[in-house]
């Protein structure tokens, strides 16, 4: 009714009356329908009885139409139903009602608009609410139809039947370079074109009227003038002009305009092709170290006692006792879980080198000081072990006097006080002794005497037949550090730059491999046999594969000064190196069975705790022979293990 449409009023006139004065309903209940549906049929709709509404028969045209516009004075208020299909005539109310509504004004002539507001809450603040009521619960609990509804949407989003709506981008497309694509189709034909380089822009010194900053002075002008053509910063000389009509005709245009072709024409026109590598894509993926635990990672124990460089540390095979050599010219000998020093032998020298004897039936110790080998036997062990180490040492053949190798090395048995410290045996060498390495069996022992003016540099001791021989008869080189193979009969030899790998049944060199190293400090074989590490005073440590080259197959240049020490673990895939940088290293190394896979190596840990001494750091470093522990020796007279 507030449409201000004559014919939405049919619904008050739609009511006749019969003869008698009777209402009759004559209102159409179809619907709201389109009334084109019904132009077929002889009916224009229903009423509320269910009668059919019949049309009205009408046979005016145009010309009737008009004359009834015309004579007819009520036509301007005569109105069309299409729902019934008559005219009908709008009273004087309802006239003045369609007025109203089109003036925009209330149905109702009688309402008033400006009517006072009725105050029903007080614009005082009162003490007491209007209402105390408490909240409804549901106003605080979320609620279950909305999170079914939510659950139902987020279910049809995921099985993709309802897709969400998407915000276009409005900007997209509007904006656009005009001469993006100028000379395309002529350019897609040179495969190798490059845009000639850009001018630079001119800056206030091209200005007919610079800033006076930019003007050169006379001592400016001057140097300018005494500069070569290709020094200077600016070809011209900036100059000032009141107007640009008195700015001259450019004396070296021409000249310019020539070696901006020449520019051109010179410039090379190769294109290089950039290749966008992510360089995170550069640096292989390594597991993550706590993946390839068990290694060591906390300093555990302390062993003190020494009072100089301890050099070299050595563990019995059964993991109990721990030997340690020092310039104090004591051997010392500790349990591993207490650090208490069980035993304290005093050989009157420092001791460069100690090695346990890795055979577990035996338990002797070799050390090497000065020019002399000493065979220890500690007896820290059962009585079976102490009787076949006894035996070991004294299974010489009767009759036989103690040989001498070469007339070069003197075996002796100890005596007196010696032997009740517990040295058994005395092996006399012709120069002083860096090093000594047992044999895997445990019968044989390597003795190393670096000297370059000699081929005496390496002795190979048998225990049992007290027998010396030099297996070298000439010099190779300063032979730095030798070690045999954990399985077949090879002997392992570094020398400075380089190590040589003997076979000692054919008594002939199998293979040199080259460290890439200036000096080469210590030597690891791995337990298979068929890989070997060094470090070397130039802070590099060599991993070799035998298999594969003479060359490294990984150089890894984690520490800062020289690499004192190297070990591998003779169970877990570890390996270790000790540096002059006062840290330990542990790397996790898995040699695989597979000939086509190469070694993995990854840096797992940084041990630190030694106290730098005398520019000395970590000088000997070995593993435990059955728990993933590290044995650190430096330079700081301390001992430390790491777990």
């Amino acid at each position: 009714a507030g449409s201000g449409d004559p014919e939405s009023f049919l619904s008050y006139v739609a009511i006749g009356v019969d003869c008698w004065g009777i209402p009759i309903d004559i209102r159409n209940t179809v619907g709201n329908i389109p009334v084109e549906w019904y132009k077929d049929f002889p009916h224009i709709g229903y009423n509320l009885d269910g009668k059919k509404i019949y049309k009205p028969i009408r046979n005016k045209d145009e010309l009737d139409d008009f004359l009834d516009k015309m004579e007819n004075p009520e036509y301007w208020r005569t109105v069309h139903d299409k729902q019934t299909g008559s005219d009908i005539v709008l009273s004087d109310d309802q006239v003045e009602l369609v007025n109203r509504l089109q003036r925009g004004q209330f149905g109702d002539v009688n309402f008033n608009e400006y009517e006072p507001m009725v105050e029903f809450f007080s614009s005082d603040v009162m003490i007491h609410p209007i209402t105390n009521r408490p909240a409804d619960k549901r106003s605080f609990i979320p609620s279950l139809t909305e999170k079914e509804k939510v659950s139902k949407l987020v279910h049809a989003i995921k099985m993709g039947w309802l897709k969400p709506r998407r915000v276009e981008d409005d900007g997209r497309g509007r904006y656009y370079d005009l001469w993006a694509s100028e000379d395309s189709s002529i350019l897609a034909r040179h495969r190798m074109h490059l845009p000639a380089p850009k001018i630079p822009l001119p800056g206030h010194h091209e200005s007919y009227n610079p800033p006076p900053e930019y003007l050169f002075t006379d001592e400016e002008r001057a140097l300018w003038e005494q500069q070569d053509p290709g020094d200077r910063k600016l070809p011209f000389v900036p100059r000032k002009y009141s107007s640009l009509r008195q700015v001259p005709a450019f004396s070296h245009f021409i000249h310019e305009r020539f070696e901006r072709c020449l520019d051109l024409y010179l410039c090379p026109r190769q294109r290089k092709m950039r290749v966008n590598v992510n360089p995170e894509d550069l640096i292989p993926q390594l597991p993550k170290p706590k993946d390839l635990q068990p290694f060591p990672t906390t300093q555990s124990l302390v062993y003190r006692g020494h009072s100089g460089l301890v050099r070299s540390i050595s563990v019995s095979p059964s993991g109990q006792w721990l030997a340690s050599g020092s310039d104090d010219g004591s051997v010392r000998f500790w349990e591993v879980c207490s650090s208490r020093c069980m035993k304290m032998v005093q050989v009157g020298g420092a001791v460069k080198s100690v090695a346990w004897n890795p055979n577990p039936s035996v338990c002797l110790l070799a050390v090497a000081l000065d020019s002399v080998v000493l065979i220890l036997s500690p007896s820290l062990a059962d009585k079976q072990v102490i009787l076949s180490s006894e035996r070991l040492l004294s299974a010489q053949q009767e009759g036989e006097e103690p040989a001498e190798g070469n007339g070069s090395v003197v075996w002796s048995e100890a005596e007196g006080e010696e032997l009740n410290q517990g040295v058994r045996l005395k092996i006399q060498h012709p120069k002083a002794v860096h090093q000594v390495v047992w044999h895997a069996k445990g019968d044989y022992l390597a003795s190393v005497m670096p000297d370059n003016t000699s081929h005496l540099q390496v002795y190979i001791h048998q225990l049992s037949r007290r027998r010396s021989q030099n297996p070298f008869s000439r010099n190779k080189g300063l032979v730095q550090c030798v070690s045999f193979h954990p399985i077949r009969p090879y002997f392992f030899v570094a020398t400075q730059r380089s190590i040589r790998i003997y076979n000692l049944v054919k008594q002939e060199m199998t293979k040199k491999l080259q460290a890439n190293s200036k000096w080469i400090s210590s030597m690891a074989v791995h337990p298979g046999g068929d890989h070997v590490i060094c470090g070397s005073y130039d802070c590099k440590l060599s991993w070799f594969d035998l298999d594969l080259s003479t060359k490294p197959y990984k150089m890894l240049r984690h520490h800062k000064k020289a690499v004192r020490g190297v070990a591998y673990h003779r169970l877990y895939p570890l390996f270790a190196s000790a540096s002059d940088d006062g840290s330990v290293i542990v790397c996790h190394g898995t040699v695989y069975n597979d000939l086509l896979q190469n070694p993995l190596i990854v840096p797992v840990k940084v041990l630190r705790g030694h106290v730098m001494t005398h520019d000395l750091g970590v000088l000997d470093v070995t593993f435990h022979p059955t728990q993933p522990w590290v044995f650190s020796s430096g330079a700081d007279a301390t001992i430390r293990l790491f777990t």
